[in-house]
């Protein structure tokens, strides 16, 4: 058996008859089975956010929470998409509204607090040419880019009044490519929310049903970090 046949094994637990059913996470207790990497660390300290990486609260909020210090329960979770593939298409800086929330919670119903929101724009189809990817590739400058991503009003209502657990974006930013104060980082900062930036292949996941895992490297009082993400989706 592998390892990764015995994960799901566990993850995806047998019941009457040997069919699947869903993980219920609140009947284990998490533990966290890995060290901070700090400044005693035996080990060179890697760039932050780069590629799939982890925004942590503390990168737009002083005080706040830092990569090791997101909870798991933020981490592994259960997931929605949105697709904003219509929108981005016509519109390249395009901003998720808080209209197309409640447009996707009418077709899908309301999203659960806890719940992993991950904004499907079919950005990834440029990765990773970063022209087509960033709108812009010139050195050292960050005044041209362009990409769509989460509205400030979408993020608040997910964040503020639907409570979820983190916010994931298959651009390079939770915020919209040209945006200059970064408001969507700093409502999710505020509520120790993490942003998962540089995601790919959700078009592979369904609307509602998958299984998220988003464990980022723990770097001690890091602002963020690397990212291995996964998703779990009934066959």
């Amino acid at each position: 058996m592998t390892l990764l046949s015995a994960l799901l094994g566990f993850l995806l637990l047998a019941g009457r008859g040997g069919a699947p059913q869903a993980i219920d996470l609140s009947t284990y207790r998490m533990v966290d089975l890995t060290h901070a990497y700090g400044s005693r660390t035996v080990y060179w300290r890697t760039p932050e956010h780069g590629g799939t990486h982890l925004d942590a609260p503390l990168h737009f909020a002083e005080g706040n929470r830092s990569a090791d210090q997101v909870p798991l329960e933020q981490l592994i979770a259960k997931a929605v998409v949105i697709d904003a593939r219509p929108q981005a298409e016509k519109e390249r800086d395009y901003r998720l509204t808080r209209e197309d929330v409640l447009a996707f919670e009418k077709a899908h119903g309301r999203i659960a607090a806890g719940t992993i929101v991950l904004l499907r724009t079919g950005w990834s189809r440029h990765w990773p040419d970063a022209k087509a990817y960033l709108g812009d590739d010139t050195p050292g400058d960050a005044s041209k880019l362009s990409f769509p991503s989460y509205g400030v009003d979408a993020a608040r209502l997910l964040v503020e009044e639907r409570r979820v657990a983190a916010l994931g974006v298959d651009t390079a930013s939770i915020d919209y490519g040209r945006s200059t104060d970064f408001q969507v980082h700093r409502v999710a900062a505020a509520q120790n929310v993490p942003g998962l930036e540089n995601l790919t292949n959700l078009d592979q996941l369904p609307a509602t049903g998958a299984l998220v895992i988003a464990l980022p490297m723990k770097i001690e009082g890091g602002s963020g970090g690397p990212l291995r993400a996964v998703a779990l989706v009934a066959r």
